[in-house]
């Protein structure tokens, strides 16, 4: 492993690597990701990257939260953008590590927009995104050719934290088989009341996978009538992917990691998480 890892490419002095670290558990980072963060000297990360990810990182390696986190105080886009500008100047090898996939709802565009401006040089490594990867770890298949040949990815709020005004949720509606939602957890009773104005059966399976892929994950199955009221009585938290359409139904015969509930899984090859049981 060693000898692979050395291999890759690592971070160069006064480069910027915008790096997804998957949607939680270590073992889905990629080799590039785990090259960065042995080759870093400062690693710019966010709300959603795993502890246990960050102890990957180079002995010595300064660690800067930048987390963004909706209702709490949170870290300003353009004084991070400015601090990966900043730190690049001094000649840092600077790793910028998001969750999930930095260019999915990660805001690694306008990071990236801002290196570009500056003339500072830098290399984007693609994650999972959590709402593939999370849903898997669900057992839902984000396609199946039984149920669909087309999803939708959407965003649950606007930069300003409001259902996103320029979504035609009515197009999705009528449009999409499968539509799985980021960030959509405050805004569900209105989201999916707009769905259902736009022609969604009230009665669609919807599930909401909570902390995707962590030994905390849970799943929360509802439809598309009723999952705004079992959300707040189930008390299930963000950060949650919300999926819904047929392929929701297949996780009755897929659903994986919860046949292995209460188990340890020993296959992560970094042996850095136990995955925990699914509700």
């Amino acid at each position: 492993m060693d000898e692979l890892l050395e291999s890759l490419p690592g971070i160069e002095p006064g480069w910027v690597w915008l790096v997804g670290a998957g949607p939680g558990t270590t073992g889905l980072l990629t080799l590039l990701a785990l090259r960065g963060l042995t080759t870093a000297d400062v690693v710019v990360y966010d709300a959603l990257v795993d502890q246990e990810t960050l102890k990957l990182a180079r002995p010595g390696a300064a660690l800067e939260y930048a987390g963004k986190r909706g209702g709490k105080p949170s870290a300003k886009q353009p004084d991070i953008s400015l601090r990966l500008v900043q730190l690049a100047r001094e000649g840092k090898r600077v790793l910028r590590l998001k969750g999930g996939d930095p260019f999915v709802f990660g805001r690694g565009g306008e990071e990236a927009m801002s290196l570009v401006e500056a003339g500072i040089p830098f290399r984007v490594v693609p994650g999972v995104s959590a709402g593939i990867g999370g849903l898997a770890y669900a057992g839902i298949p984000v396609t199946h050719r039984d149920c669909n040949h087309a999803v939708t990815f959407v965003t649950g709020h606007d930069a300003g934290g409001a259902v996103p005004d320029g979504v035609d949720w009515n197009a999705i509606a009528k449009g999409s088989p499968v539509i799985v939602m980021y960030m959509a957890l405050k805004h569900i009773e209105p989201i999916t009341a707009r769905l259902i104005a736009g022609g969604r059966s009230p009665g669609e399976p919807v599930a909401i996978v909570s902390k995707a892929t962590s030994a905390d994950q849970c799943v929360l199955e509802s439809t598309l009538g009723t999952c705004a009221a079992d959300v707040t009585a189930s008390g299930i938290e963000p950060p949650a992917i919300v999926v819904i359409g047929e392929v929701v139904r297949l996780r009755a015969s897929l659903d994986w990691l919860g046949a292995l509930a209460g188990r340890v899984l020993v296959s992560d090859p970094l042996g850095t998480r136990r995955q925990g049981q699914t509700g």
